[in-house]
């Protein structure tokens, strides 16, 4: 349940995705990338909620098996009161109405041969919804909505600025009027300035049109202004779920400090950006398919112990709504640089 006792929009228990590893003349299994490892995550009705975390750690994979474009192997996703995971193709893309998806790269997410025009209507052709010329006039509607303007409409994805190319995928990704928009680093290839520019736009539209958002991104600062709630994830798993506020105020897990860290702060001379605080995080992620025994960040944490080698620690509540998996948890105080 969420906070205010209403049922979630989007819950997700026990996720798990393994990618196998083929070898030998008859191509079997002979390992196993453990890309989602047991995610659990809910996601109130407009609301935004953040899955944090480097490269490689699951974040994509998991959005993608939320909408089942990718099929997770076992696990809940219940949408709206509707598992998704159940349902048949006809049904899956009735529900896929409601459930839109704004990807990272925004030069390959659209056809380079489209242009902007058919690229905001493919949505509401593919699912027959009015005449040609509504479709039309909704797509206009929906470029003067992200900020675009009517001249863009015969432009191919190529004549587009990186920030014109990203608005483009939030108007398409609106065309259907959905409940749940899933962003998938939505502003991780564009310039500060322009980053700023999106994300506001992100909160007017939610605002605007009520919509829901879970936010991928490897950036703490990014999802700062945007989120609810975050959870941190690391090597297919969440060590720590947190509303926002709480999050950034004072974390429990040493990943999660080493993530804040990186994040930049304006030097007040002008003179340049300062970090948070001296922490880094040492040494490369494990490999996925042969992760750690026991806590599987503890080959780089400053904190572990030999209990950390051996045991892995259980996802648990500490405080009311924060949540953390770990031996050692320690707060970090807002203000300080350590």
């Amino acid at each position: 349940m969420t906070g205010n006792g209403a049922a979630p929009l989007l819950e997700v228990r026990g996720l798990v995705k393994h990618f196998p590893i083929r070898s030998g003349w008859w191509r079997k299994p002979s390992a196993w990338v453990r890309a989602v490892d047991g995610i659990d995550l809910e996601l109130a009705e407009r609301g935004c909620f953040a899955l944090v975390g480097e490269s490689g750690c699951g974040k994509s994979t998991t959005a993608r098996c939320i909408l089942r474009l990718i099929e997770p192997d076992r696990g809940v996703v219940r949408f709206n009161g509707t598992e998704l995971l159940s349902l048949g193709a006809r049904e899956l893309r009735r529900q896929r109405r409601e459930m839109q998806m704004v990807f990272q790269d925004a030069s390959s997410s659209l056809d380079p041969r489209m242009r902007v025009e058919a690229i905001v209507a493919e949505p509401l052709d593919i699912h027959r919804l009015g005449s040609k010329a509504s479709r039309k006039q909704r797509v206009r509607e929906l470029l003067i909505t992200v900020g675009l303007g009517e001249q863009l409409l015969g432009r191919y994805p190529h004549q587009l600025s990186g920030g014109q190319r990203q608005r483009v995928g939030m108007a398409r990704a609106l065309a259907l009027r959905p409940k749940l928009v899933i962003a998938d680093e939505p502003v991780s290839a564009l310039d500060v300035s322009v980053q700023a520019q999106v994300l506001q736009l992100m909160l007017e539209l939610q605002q605007q049109h009520g919509l829901a958002y879970l936010l991928i991104a490897h950036d703490l600062g990014v999802v700062q202004r945007v989120a609810d709630a975050i959870a941190v994830m690391y090597l297919g798993k969440i060590v720590e779920r947190a509303p926002a506020a709480e999050l950034f105020a004072a974390p429990l897990h040493p990943y999660t400090h080493a993530l804040l860290a990186a994040v930049p702060q304006p030097d007040p001379t002008g003179r340049s950006e300062r970090r948070r605080a001296r922490t880094r995080i040492a040494g490369e992620l494990p490999s996925a398919v042969a992760p750690p025994p026991g806590c599987a960040y503890h080959t780089r944490c400053p904190r572990a112990e030999g209990r950390c080698r051996v045991e892995e620690p259980r996802l648990e509540q500490l405080r009311p709504g924060h949540w953390v998996a770990c031996h050692f948890p320690v707060e970090w105080k807002a203000g300080t640089s350590g």
